[in-house]
């Protein structure tokens, strides 16, 4: 089916902002004649939907001022990182729309140039080998109000230091019996510049130098100077980092590199009803409240992509939350939103019924299939038509039939009459029961006259219905995902409750037994499609399969959460 291209390009603007006026004006004043910008994830775990405001705006602005942006893995901890999350990094990146061509980096290609930078601030005296544990280094630091205290080890001489530090290289001492550490100054406010470790003892094999090395640098070392190798113009960080850019400006200037990056911070994303943390996230996996980081519920973005989020709703939403520096938390409303907005320009519709009740129209050829014409799109006529079978027997939805209606309810119930989409007005004659005295079939008449869905004598019905042909319908199970959380601020403790207190005991419902109509036969994993009336549902990318497929909802087709939070205020 045809693409919209011009609602993609849309989807992709770069809005104004602090940062861009920044770069505007040091292109204005020549401060710089082009713009590289990096997104530095560590390669210890998955992204997730905070990453990708980041992405988009390290890419955007590059893209924007045609610059380039580095990708680059702050591989900095073996004990925590491994090359898969390194292939899941490189594909959410691709699937978000971004490209770093030539420039994909490592932090360790730079252990080489790390080591020599660390030797040149100890022959300028300005980093010391530290025998202090970390509790002790921890203890002597200080605290926000109280100065901390010098080392013993602060003031060795620069041969024994540059001797020390070359044995910790060979591997002579145990993890964490000694430290690099800058000679800054004990007294900073700023507790970050308060000798900070640039290096530490780790017999660990990291994932891509193997066992050359047994001592890491640190990230905060390491970030800078990566940054000046790569000429990276503008270093923007979240802003957590803000109390960090004073060592970042301090490093570099002791090395006097001959590039001197920009660290800019802006706020990070924080979202209604998820958490972020990696912590909290791994929590949720590994004991079994989700099945997976790839588990459509979660905001990571290879849960988001599974589930069938369109990387275009994630661009959209980065662009419309902007940037700045001040936190504060987002309403998850507003990426569902972007979301639907995007869908509804964009998703086929189809039929599909849920909780199947039977229909048989007893005055309808029992050996006739009609196929009927159906709009792919009504919001944009170059998507076309299907054609899809009408039979005597079909499937409506269960909670579109009511014995005993009551004032609002205006579908099917005995002796009323509704339209079918695209085919006839039905009219229900009868039903049956089962020994539960569940409705378990209906008996319907239906008006030849009225194909298509009019009345000839113009009377007037006050409900259309989807519906799937019982002999021609597609098998399916589909899951209908919700809201990870039931409360807006999970991860904000009350009366010491932990967060998975407040997970959404329906954020996932599984309905098995659907019934699709056939030309979802078809549908192709990461699919979106709009099931009339139900919601945007995906194809499952790891669950489906030819003989059994699977649909993830996406999205509601409305806010459904909006009604419940209207009827708490009340």
């Amino acid at each position: 089916m045809g693409k919209n291209n011009s609602i993609q390009e849309a989807f992709s603007e770069t809005p104004s902002n602090f940062i861009k006026d920044i770069i505007e004006e040091d292109l204005r004043t020549g401060k710089h004649t082009t713009v590289i910008t990096r997104f530095p994830p560590e390669p210890n775990g998955y992204l997730h939907i905070g990453h990708a405001k980041s992405i988009v705006l390290n890419f955007g602005l590059a893209r924007a001022f045609r610059g380039r942006c580095h990708l680059r893995f702050d591989d900095t901890n073996p004990t925590k990182e491994e090359e898969e999350f390194v292939e899941a990094i490189k594909e959410d990146v691709r699937w978000l729309g971004y490209d770093w061509g030539a420039h994909l980096y490592f932090a360790s290609d730079y252990f080489d140039n790390l080591y020599e930078y660390a030797v040149e601030l100890i022959k300028r005296g300005l980093a010391y080998v530290c025998d202090l544990s970390a509790d002790e280094i921890r203890q002597y630091r200080g605290t926000l109000t109280e100065p901390g205290r010098e080392s013993p080890y602060r003031n060795r001489s620069i041969e024994e230091n540059l001797n020390l530090f070359e044995r910790m290289r060979k591997g002579e001492f145990k993890d964490g019996e000694r430290v690099l550490r800058a000679k800054i100054d004990m007294a900073s406010g700023n507790i970050n510049m308060r000798d900070p470790v640039l290096y530490r003892i780790m017999h660990v094999p990291h994932h891509r130098t193997g066992d050359k090395w047994c001592i890491y640098p640190t990230y905060d070392f390491t970030h800078c100077l990566s940054d000046s190798i790569e000429g990276i113009t503008h270093s923007i960080c979240t802003i957590e980092f803000e109390d960090h850019r004073p060592l970042y400006d301090w490093v570099l200037d002791a090395l006097e590199t001959p590039r001197h990056p920009q660290q800019i911070e802006f706020a990070r994303l924080n979202l209604t009803y998820t958490v972020m943390s990696k912590r909290k996230l791994k929590v949720l996996v590994e004991d079994g409240h989700v099945d997976g980081w790839d588990d459509p519920r979660m905001p990571t973005i290879s849960g988001m992509r599974r589930r069938g989020i369109p990387p275009e709703a994630i661009r959209e939403f980065c662009r419309r939350i902007g940037v700045a520096k001040r936190e504060s938390v987002v309403d998850i409303a507003l990426l569902e939103h972007c979301i639907r907005e995007f869908l509804n320009k964009t998703a086929p519709r189809v039929m599909g019924v849920l909780r199947p009740l039977k229909v048989v129209i007893e005055n309808y050829p029992q050996n006739k299939t009609e196929m009927l014409e159906c709009l792919n799109n009504p919001e944009d006529m170059s998507y076309g038509s299907r054609l899809v079978p009408f039979a005597r027997e079909i499937y409506i939805e269960q909670d579109d039939f009511m014995e005993t209606p009551h004032k609002k309810f205006y579908r099917l119930a005995p002796g009323r009459e509704v339209r079918l989409r695209y085919a006839y007005f039905i009219k229900c004659i009868d039903f049956k029961k089962d020994a539960d005295g569940n409705i378990v079939e209906l008996r319907c008449t239906y008006d030849p006259e009225t194909k298509g869905g009019n009345a000839p004598d113009g009377r007037k019905v006050k409900a259309t219905l989807h519906w799937v042909s019982k002999e021609h319908a597609v098998d399916a199970e589909v899951r209908l995902y919700d809201r990870l959380f039931k409360e807006p601020y999970p991860d904000r403790t009350r009366d010491g409750r932990p967060f998975t207190d407040f997970l959404n005991p329906d954020s996932l419902i599984t309905l098995k037994g659907c019934k699709l109509e056939p030309s979802l036969l078809k549908a192709k994993a990461g699919e979106r499609y709009q099931f009339e009336r139900n919601g945007y549902f995906c194809l499952d990318s790891k669950a489906s399969t030819p003989e059994s497929p699977v649909f993830n909802r996406i999205v509601t087709l409305k806010d459904v959460w909006a009604k419940i939070k209207r009827q708490l205020r009340q």
